[in-house]
């Protein structure tokens, strides 16, 4: 990094970048309405809002990927074009995105050095590419070995390495898209901390968080957005009940509104026995009743992810079996799960739950397109309407039905799986991180589905790494550790200690056996 770049003075009252009332249209839906951001020299500036307020338009007119259709931007208060990403990156703007744009089979020091790479009589120099390598590592204070392969790294680190490329290339103001959604609170402690030692050097920072427990730690002020507008802007310390109220435009008194409406029989529709794995899974067994909610709670590695996907169909299993309204299903069969009303909202919405190329009409029907078939052919005007009417009913923020999925906001993302399983009748709703990456009004939003489903005698079984919500919404919690089911707790004896004695009891007990092996006391 240049020395220029590195003695801008934190804090002064010139911005690196405004977007001054700009405005962005897609066809004849305006997405941002006049809205006007600065960012400063040693200042970290957050973007809040819902899913679908705007945040990811305002960063890619910074970043060079969209161009306003009113208003200006200005660098260094001079009213310039951004036409590309290659002429924000020139002025000294770098993007961290959330899906990280480094080369898994390539080295760290080939990433930090891509499209620069040194040579020396017209071959590649790799002495002088590990030593920029080591210097751009140095600036954050990262030590690794450039020669590792990038894909060898944990997400955190390969975030790091992405910002000493940034800083290799004399970024003065850094974009930082959800940089702690797959993070530890370890990893996002060493990531804050290397945030705050570039804010001492003047460089200008963006944040995107949906953790609002984030912004007061790492924030100077907040942009609040609705809707595609400017809300107001207030210091990054305020209390995050106000916060919630500026992004939705209510106050949300409860948190997790979690309602028992159900009147109905009281029918088991899950029952799980003895179900075991290779390795993971442990003997694991319980029903579920209509018009309840179970959360499976635990620490990561607990099983509870390969525990919903054996019962949906998707992973095979050893031993054990998973009835549907007391008819067994078949082991590793998604399709004979869908027929019996299971529905699998899976952990990776973007992997494994949607199909990202395609639109949010398809998306919908994917479970019900063998079963509304007619003559055997795809009834596409009733799986239209049918996914018309479920998408009105969610309230999925869309253009129209022919939008591309991956367009859509991780909230309205979220709420297309939530349809797809409406559409094919879902009885029994298996949710792993149902509201990862989503904000806080549209998580509320996906309880409220969660309390329609159980209301109308649906059941849910919720996997959630968020502690807060499983107790929350369950009325009953199932506690995994090692694999199998250490203990049950209702809704009014859940507490977290209480969750917490459960899931590590066992991870010390196997800790205890380990050391009585290798002979200490």
């Amino acid at each position: 990094m240049s020395d220029s770049t590195m003695s801008d003075n934190p804090g002064t009252d010139n911005p690196i970048l405004t977007l001054d009332n700009v405005i962005k249209s897609f066809g004849p839906v305006t997405v941002i309405k006049g809205v006007t951001v600065n960012v400063y020299p040693g200042k970290v500036q957050v973007l809040l809002g819902e899913n679908g307020a705007g945040k990811s338009t305002l960063i890619k007119m910074m970043a060079g990927v969209y161009q306003p259709d009113g208003g200006r931007i200005l660098v260094d208060g001079k009213e310039v074009r951004l036409p590309d990403t290659n002429a924000s990156e020139a002025l000294g703007i770098a993007t961290i995105h959330q899906e990280l744009n480094l080369v898994g089979s390539m080295t760290v020091a080939e990433n930090i050095t891509m499209g620069r790479i040194p040579r020396r009589f017209g071959l590649v120099d790799r002495k002088k590419m590990r030593e920029v390598a080591r210097e751009a590592l140095a600036m954050i204070g990262l030590d690794i070995d450039v020669d590792h392969k990038v894909a060898e790294l944990g997400i955190a680190r390969q975030q790091l390495v992405e910002i000493a490329k940034a800083l290799s290339l004399d970024a003065r103001m850094l974009i930082l898209d959800e940089p702690t959604a797959a993070l530890t609170k370890r990893e996002i402690a060493a990531l804050f901390s290397v945030v705050e030692d570039l804010r001492e050097r003047g460089v200008g920072m963006v944040f995107i968080s949906h953790h609002l427990d984030e912004i007061a730690a790492i924030g100077d002020s907040v942009s609040v957005l609705r809707d595609g507008e400017f809300v107001a802007e207030v210091p990054a310390d305020t209390h995050e009940d106000e916060l919630v109220r500026l992004m939705v435009g209510r106050s949300i008194e409860q948190q997790f509104p979690r309602r028992r409406e159900y009147d109905g029989p009281d029918a088991t529709l899950l029952e799980v026995n003895g179900l075991s794995t290779k390795g993971t899974i442990n003997n694991v067994s319980f029903t579920v009743k209509a018009g309840e909610i179970v959360g499976l709670a635990g620490l990561v590695g607990a099983g509870r992810t390969e525990v919903i996907r054996a019962i949906a169909g998707v992973d095979p299993y050893a031993s054990g079996s998973v009835r549907v309204r007391g008819k067994e299903l078949p082991k590793s069969s998604i399709g004979a799960a869908i027929r019996a009303g299971v529905g699998h909202v899976p952990e990776d919405r973007k992997a494994h739950g949607l199909v990202l190329g395609a639109p949010v009409n398809e998306n919908i029907g994917y479970a019900t397109l063998s079963t509304t078939a007619k003559s055997g052919l795809v009834d596409r005007a009733g799986q239209r309407k049918r996914a018309e009417d479920v998408a009105d009913k969610l309230r999925i923020r869309m253009h129209n039905l022919d939008q591309v999925v991956g367009s859509l906001s991780g909230g309205n993302q979220q709420k297309t799986v939530f349809a797809r399983w409406i559409v094919a009748n879902s009885s029994v709703l298996l949710l792993d991180e149902p509201t990862r990456g989503v904000d806080v009004g549209a998580k509320v939003e996906i309880y409220e589905l969660m309390n329609a489903i159980t209301a109308a005698g649906g059941a849910v079984v919720m996997v959630s790494s968020e502690l807060p919500e499983v107790l929350g919404m369950s009325d009953r919690v199932l506690v995994m550790s090692g694999g199998h089911i250490s203990g049950e707790l209702n809704a009014d004896d859940a507490t977290q200690d209480a969750v917490m004695s459960l899931a590590v009891r066992d991870v010390q007990r196997d800790l205890e056996d380990k050391l009585m092996e290798d002979g200490h006391e």
